[in-house]
Order: C-alpha cells, then structure tokens, then sequence
C-alpha cells in the first residue's frame, strides 16, 4: 500500500457507529494506516440514523456513548495523525428503505454529541449547557424524548 502512492493521495475514515466500538482495535488501525504512509486518519460517527432501519425516535444515549469511545480512541491515538471526525446524521438506514428519524426529532442528539466532543466528555455541566441551547428543562438521554 505504501509503495502504490495512495497514502499521498487520499486520507482514509474510519467509520463505526457502534455505542461499545472495540478502542484499541481502532487505535491500532489508526497506527497501522500511519506506518503504511497515510499522514492523516479521519473519524466517523453519526449522531442519528445507524440504529434501526425503521427507527423514528432517536436513541440519544447510544450516539453519547459511541462519541464517548471516539474520544477514548483519539486521546490513544498519536495526536498528528487525527484529522477530525465526521458526524454523520443518515435519513435512510440504508438505500432501500424509508426515511428513519428525520432531523428534528435529532437535534437532542446532535447538540449532546458536538457538546461531548467540544468538551472532551460528558457531565451534568454539559447536560445543563444543552439544555439551555435547546430551551429544555430535562433532556433525557437514556429515554426517548417527550
């Protein structure tokens, strides 16, 4: 792969949107597509749209935690080879099925997850900063919203 000139010519993603994504797994695809010439890896997740094809409610707490191990993979990770991490929102869980959990019902979910990866985590001040954003009194993350 090194020898084909590829690495010069593309960055590769690495996209999983599991809430228990294998850490080290990634962390060591990470460095193997380093020492196979690519200068930078590129993340993805997704915030919305990756958990069912018929889902029509977000599962807020599932994207939390899936962001959650993205950081654990990045703090692993050499510091110069992350680029960045796309948050994908799909409308369709795949190309023949109907549209799953159409934007609105997933701005709570998005909003959690930017949060979660602008501040490195996720704690009762983050909850508090998204509720605020939303003009929310009690944003639920295990449930789904009301």
């Amino acid at each position: 792969l090194s020898e084909s000139g590829v690495p010069q010519l593309v960055q590769p993603m690495i996209w999983d949107y599991a809430a228990d994504l294998d850490v080290e797994g990634k962390v060591h695809l990470i460095e193997k597509y380093h020492r196979c010439g690519f200068s930078k890896v590129w993340l993805a997740s997704a915030f919305k749209g990756a958990t069912g094809v018929n889902q029509s409610l977000t599962l807020i707490g599932h994207h939390l935690k899936n962001h959650l191990q993205w950081l654990k993979v990045a703090s692993n990770s050499p510091t110069d080879v992350l680029e960045g991490i796309a948050l994908t929102g799909w409308q369709r869980y795949d190309h023949f099925s109907v549209l799953c959990e159409l934007l609105p019902v997933a701005i709570p979910s998005l909003a959690v997850c930017l949060q979660a990866l602008e501040n490195g985590g996720y704690s009762e001040k983050t909850k508090e900063n998204v509720e605020k954003l939303l003009g929310m009194s009690n944003l639920e993350t295990e449930t789904f919203m009301r």
